[in-house]
């Protein structure tokens, strides 16, 4: 894996395509706190984190899969394919309220029938998304940050400074020592922000 942190992202889906399958390991690693990030601001328009971290990841595989250097690096590609990724799967969650986002299958295990054929896992089976082009999902990037502002309008002082410190990365125990707060306080103004982040989504939805 080290020797990988030297290649570009573009070369390194060259080789891979070329069959070293271990590379999709590496640029999972790699791109996992993007997918993170990512997901600390689609939590508030609604799923659990776990879930949608698994779609995100997801969301970067299929990018692996489905990337064309002739259209953007992969950062900002593999960037706008996590983000589609995670928004249909909120979108789906408000559809299906009762049904989980997934049932936490393992993506790299491979699968028993019934007539005890091996099926391969399910990376091996991840279909190609035709919405994921950078034309339709730079819009949808858009609606998420005029959603985010539009939130901001309505929360308190407190909620508005943990939120941006919980959006870049920071521990709730350490945003409470920021903001002399106990963890307790910032956890409800998180849950705070993320029920009047629903109830505006509700509203954008009944426009």
């Amino acid at each position: 894996m080290e020797e990988y942190k030297s290649w570009l992202d573009e070369e390194l889906i060259i080789r891979y395509r070329q069959g070293e399958h271990e590379i999709i390991d590496f640029l999972m690693s790699k791109y996992k706190s993007m997918v993170l990030k990512k997901v600390r601001t689609m939590y508030l328009l609604g799923g659990e984190n776990e879930d949608l971290i698994q779609e995100g990841m997801i969301g970067l595989i299929k990018a692996v899969r489905d990337y064309n250097e002739e259209e953007a690096t992969f950062h900002t590609f593999a960037s706008l394919c996590v983000s589609r990724q995670i928004y249909t799967a909120i979108e789906r969650a408000g559809r299906n309220k009762h049904i989980p986002l997934n049932y936490y299958i393992s993506i790299y295990e491979e699968k028993t029938s019934n007539d005890d054929k091996r099926k391969p896992p399910l990376v091996e089976t991840i279909s190609s998304d035709i919405e994921n082009n950078p034309e339709t999902l730079y819009f949808e990037k858009e609606y998420t940050e005029i959603f985010l502002s539009k939130l901001l309008q309505r929360l308190s002082s407190l909620e508005t400074q943990v939120l941006s410190q919980y959006l870049l990365g920071v521990d709730y125990r350490e945003i409470a020592e920021t903001l002399g707060k106990s963890p307790k306080a910032i956890d409800n103004a998180i849950q705070r922000c993320k029920q009047k982040a629903e109830k505006l989504l509700l509203e954008e939805r009944n426009e």
